[in-house]
């Protein structure tokens, strides 16, 4: 039964793909219906016996990376491809991209400063095991949260941790404090000192944009009171490191900046590799201010944003 289907299935998908025969006249042809003829063509496709391959001309990855390279003034650009334009399926082809791209670069005695959220763990869920010598790896930010949503902030140093062998940094603290002085306190603690300095000290930093819109996760953190909210959807496009920036890159709240803890954006501007990982429609914006700002020397990102960041 499954080898006359088989042959059968075989026998549309021929007169079909290479014959231009329509299901109609195969339907007449095989002396079976129309439907079947459908379902036909579909199990040949299942099975592996008909692959579909489409060269679109317009399609030019390479070009694109070169023309964002070029209009943002970058180091190294990355255009992978996404299937569809839905922000799951980019996150997780631009996850993939980046940890094969850290996979060929990291170096030994390199230090990496990671962030957190659903990019980053994507990236970090896809790294492969690599061995290197005297690599650290360092939070660039705190990840302790007031609410139930997840950050993966931890998860992510540690699967980071664990592709390099090494161990990690951790800075066991909220990234936004209630006030400047409590956050200043903190600060003064030796142990918090070090791993701020081995941030900035960090050649390769990877991080993501997030945006201002109800729903984004820094957001739901419980960092932020309604009033600094709004504030921030009327003049911040987005955030890096959870510090807030406009359509320009700069800074837009100095209030809420001020009482963040992590790497200061300006730092970012010296690292060796300034690696910023986005995608998506809604992330538009916010990775366009990024890149005006001079934040990253390195972009990984899909297609279909990468269009949107050259009109």
């Amino acid at each position: 039964m499954d080898k006359d289907k088989q042959r059968l299935s075989i026998s549309a998908a021929r007169l079909y793909y290479q014959s231009d025969y329509s299901q109609q006249e195969i339907s007449a042809r095989l002396g079976v219906s129309r439907p079947t003829v459908s379902r036909l063509l579909q199990y040949a496709k299942e099975q592996g016996y008909v692959r579909i391959q489409i060269d679109d001309p317009l399609e030019d990855i390479h070009q694109l990376s070169k023309r964002l390279k070029e209009k943002y003034e970058l180091s190294y650009v990355d255009v992978c491809y996404s299937p569809l334009n839905d922000d799951e399926e980019i996150t997780k082809h631009i996850g993939g991209t980046a940890a094969d791209y850290l996979n060929r670069v990291v170096k030994d005695g390199d230090i990496i400063g990671v962030t957190w959220g659903t990019t980053l763990f994507s990236i970090a869920s896809q790294l492969k095991s690599k061995r290197v010598h005297g690599v650290e790896v360092v939070q660039l930010k705190g990840g302790v949260s007031h609410s139930h949503n997840i950050t993966y902030a931890a998860e992510i140093a540690a699967l980071f941790a664990n592709a390099f062998h090494t161990i990690t940094r951790y800075l066991p603290l909220p990234v936004i404090f209630e006030t400047p002085i409590l956050k200043q306190l903190v600060e003064e603690d030796s142990h918090i000192q070090r791993i701020i300095e081995m941030g900035r000290q960090a050649n390769l930093a990877i991080f993501t944009v997030g945006t201002v819109k109800e729903d984004t996760l820094l957001f739901k953190l419980g960092y932020l009171g309604t009033e600094e909210k709004n504030d921030l959807k009327q003049h911040a496009v987005g955030d890096i490191c959870s510090r807030f920036f406009d359509a320009e890159g700069n800074i837009c709240n100095e209030t809420i900046n001020s009482r963040t803890v992590g790497i200061d954006l300006e730092e970012l501007k010296k690292k060796e590799k300034s690696i910023l990982v986005a995608g998506g429609e809604g992330k538009v914006r916010a990775i366009k201010a990024a890149l005006t700002g001079g934040y990253a020397n390195t972009l990984i990102t899909d297609q279909f944003t990468a269009r949107a960041l050259l009109e």
